[in-house]
């Protein structure tokens, strides 16, 4: 089941997490017309954000998460996103019976079918909905957020989520979301690499890139990295989008749940190094096309 852009009518919803995609997606929230109350780690961040779009902060996930229809949440990992949701100052602890979390990070598909278990137990409803989109995904309210849960629930809660997605799609039960992510970034991160090299054979071949990128760009080689991130490579650029710890974070979630299953990944493992090599250089902030600068290292030595 998929939607794309519905309406949905004014809810209560509490946002746990202003990071670089949390700020935006809250806003776009706000925007739409919900009441919305946020939390973030440095409470002045939350402070600055509810004076930004009109909302209220609170000094806790509970207290967030008091009085809301739906709590969401885009922190860093497995452990950030427990520490947000259970114990006594967790959101499930300020939740009213029957309403629904839905979490936006990228974390494993373990951790998300233990809070579905622990909703479950506490009488409350869980998706998670890791998305995909980047930063600007985020800021333009055109991700794509790839859920598991509950059917119904799933249905309940989509138009609110399409406040900042241009595509808000059911793939399955609890950790379905988090496992699609994983295919969506073993894709990347292949996609990433073949780039790289394309674009580093090509310049030492001494062609036009750009125009080898804008004509081969209309063919059969077409794509998102390709469209969004060949010229930057030309130019050398890394200074922006998904940053090289976040992607080593998710290919580890990967890899953890490919050895779990048996599973095979090996230029996955492989891009996985050659992202190590780029953290080495410096690189953890560079975005991830930046796989290129360690190919012009090699060549340069």
């Amino acid at each position: 089941m998929s939607t794309e852009n519905s309406q949905a009518k004014p809810r209560r919803v509490a946002f746990l997490g202003l990071g670089v995609m949390g700020y935006p997606m809250a806003g776009h929230l706000a925007r739409a017309g919900h009441q919305v109350t946020v939390y973030n780690r440095t409470k002045a961040k939350a402070d600055q954000w509810a004076a930004e779009f009109g909302g209220k902060s609170a000094d806790t996930p509970r207290n967030a998460a008091q009085d809301a229809d739906i709590v969401i949440s885009c922190v860093g990992n497995d452990n950030d996103l427990r520490s947000v949701v259970l114990g006594e100052s967790g959101a499930f602890a300020g939740m009213a019976k029957g309403t629904t979390y839905v979490d936006h990070t990228t974390a494993s598909a373990n951790v998300a079918r233990e809070l579905n278990a622990a909703a479950g137990e506490a009488g409350l409803h869980f998706v998670d909905a890791p998305v995909s989109g980047g930063e600007a995904g985020a800021q333009k309210g055109i991700l794509t957020i790839m859920c598991g849960g509950d059917e119904a629930v799933f249905a309940d809660v989509a138009p609110v989520l399409a406040a900042y997605g241009r595509a808000v799609t059911r793939i399955g039960g609890p950790g379905a979301g988090q496992l699609a992510k994983m295919v969506n970034q073993i894709a990347i991160a292949g996609m990433v690499q073949a780039l790289s090299e394309a674009v580093h054979f090509g310049q030492h071949a001494g062609l036009d890139m750009a125009l080898v990128l804008d004509v081969i760009g209309k063919g059969a080689a077409a794509s998102w990295q390709m469209d969004n991130r060949g010229r930057t490579m030309v130019e050398d650029r890394f200074d922006f989008g998904f940053a090289v710890d976040w992607m080593r974070k998710d290919l580890g979630l990967c890899l953890e749940e490919a050895q779990r299953t048996g599973v095979s990944l090996p230029v996955t493992a492989l891009v996985d190094q050659f992202y190590a090599d780029v953290q080495a250089m410096g690189g953890n902030r560079w975005d991830t096309s930046s796989l290129i600068r360690r190919l012009r290292r090699l060549t340069d030595k």
